[in-house]
């Protein structure tokens, strides 16, 4: 591989972890709330999706592939999902104004298993992310004589500059931790539990109105 095709790889890694998505924020806020090594743990579960869904765009039929990425009720699924996700953060009975950041939160395997499940869930339930990695692997793998090495260690660059990025987003946000009061905590759940109910009803207007009713809500 030569240096160009590193610079490409490591700007589409760098590219997809700056994509402002649910899973974007959720990083953000387990690296504050919860500390550097959850949100790690988080971030190596959302990785294990991207690495799913760049072996199914790789090894999948291209045409089952199109069918899928653009099923509407693949779209209505993940977007209620999320909905759901974001109304249990609102309400949920944890998410009280004394809860104080100054008090250390411990975790144990199991929560780190969960956290990693989650990383993996928010991503994995996102078609758009499979339609951009399709997009990727079918343009990419030509341009590299579909050499089964050479795309390998493409992609491996890729998931290393996305890892590396968000390691840098966790440690900008954990600097963020001392300034967190308690009420500020309280509001930057609910406001991260509304974004997700947000991600949920676009996710569901992109399947069943791919172009024509979010360009008009954003126009």
């Amino acid at each position: 591989m030569n240096f160009s095709e590193f610079n490409n790889a490591y700007f589409v890694g760098f590219f997809m972890a700056l994509m402002i998505g649910p899973v974007f924020f959720m990083l953000i806020q387990t690296s504050i709330l919860k500390g550097a090594k959850a949100a790690i743990i988080f971030d190596l579960g959302v990785i294990l999706g991207d690495v799913s869904f760049i072996l199914m765009a790789y090894y999948g039929s291209k045409t089952w592939l199109e069918k899928v990425k653009d099923n509407p009720n693949l779209f209505l699924f993940g977007g209620i999902v999320l909905i759901i996700y974001g109304i249990v953060s609102y309400f949920d009975k944890k998410n009280k104004k004394e809860n104080s950041t100054d008090t250390p939160i411990l975790l144990d395997k199991k929560n780190y298993l969960k956290l990693f499940f989650k990383g993996f869930f928010l991503n994995f339930i996102n078609v758009g992310v499979l339609a951009f990695w399709l997009g990727v692997v079918v343009v990419v793998a030509p341009t590299l004589q579909m050499q089964e090495s050479a795309i390998f260690w493409y992609f491996t660059k890729v998931i290393v500059a996305y890892f590396i990025t968000d390691l840098i987003k966790i440690v900008l946000a954990k600097q963020l931790k001392s300034k967190m009061t308690p009420l500020i905590v309280y509001r930057f759940k609910k406001i991260m539990a509304i974004l997700l109910i947000i991600f949920g009803v676009i996710l569901i207007l992109k399947g069943f109105a791919p172009d024509t009713i979010i360009k008009n809500l954003l126009s």
